[in-house]
């Protein structure tokens, strides 16, 4: 009953909050501010989502492998997550030392206040129906976004997964990172141990984020970079989740 309660008050936070900072960022992009100034507004909603999540649900996070991160105000980096809740949506931005682009779906755009929002930022929306094209569109908006500093992030799993499984990962992100020339960053989140896919409920406890080391992309088959990042991120998950993960418990 407690976990019920704290989460429809992180909820009715969350609610309440969006609005004014949906309404800040949509106005500090009409009034023409820069970017990285709308995009700061963002972060803060992001941020005081996080700190809220962790005050009145008792949800927290612990990183390792920070300093596997690249180092330079231009250094290009695509993130590739583990993707099993809303929590690491909104704590990558939160943590990480350059700005994010996502690469979503176009129809999040008409999401009330939060599409209305990102929509403001330099995020990559496209068409999934027209995958040639929308991967184009990738490419160039990814390049222009790399050379500025901002850092591409993409869920290879394409959808949230329920914990202790494995989707199918999609070679997208590793195809860009051979494109662009930008070095690949696993990373495996262990949300679902306290923010479950598409569960109202929070459990209070800890979700692991543990950063990887860059993966060069440079002469790599992006087949073959997709499997390797594939590969860490799913070893990594046994390590840091083993009850999730039976069969690779009997087997350790």
């Amino acid at each position: 009953m407690m976990a019920f309660l704290r989460s429809c008050l992180h909820m009715a936070f969350m609610v309440v909050t969006i609005i004014p900072y949906a309404f800040a960022v949509v106005g500090a992009s009409l009034l023409g501010c820069k970017s990285a100034v709308v995009y700061g507004v963002a972060q803060r909603w992001l941020s005081l989502s996080i700190a809220s999540a962790r005050v009145i649900m008792g949800v927290r996070y612990q990183i390792q492998g920070f300093e596997n991160l690249p180092l330079g105000e231009k250094s290009p980096a695509i993130l590739l997550v583990k993707h099993q809740s809303t929590y690491e949506t909104f704590l990558m931005p939160a943590i990480m030392p350059h700005p994010l682009a996502y690469v979503f779906k176009r129809e999040l755009l008409h999401v009330p206040f939060f599409g209305w929002a990102i929509g403001r930022l330099d995020m990559i929306h496209i068409d999934r129906s027209q995958r040639a094209k929308a991967f184009a569109k990738v490419v160039e908006q990814g390049k222009d976004l790399l050379d500025k500093g901002v850092w591409v992030i993409m869920f290879p799993e394409g959808t949230r997964i329920p914990r202790g499984q494995q989707g199918q990962y999609k070679s997208g992100g590793a195809r860009l990172a051979v494109a662009t020339g930008a070095p690949v960053i696993p990373i495996a989140v262990t949300s679902a141990k306290c923010w479950p896919r598409k569960a109202f409920i929070k459990r209070p406890g800890v979700v692991d984020v543990s950063i990887g080391a860059p993966i060069s992309s440079a002469g790599r088959d992006p087949e073959d970079l997709s499997r390797e990042v594939e590969q860490w991120i799913e070893a990594e998950m046994r390590r840091l989740d083993p009850e999730a993960y039976p069969s690779a418990s009997a087997k350790a």
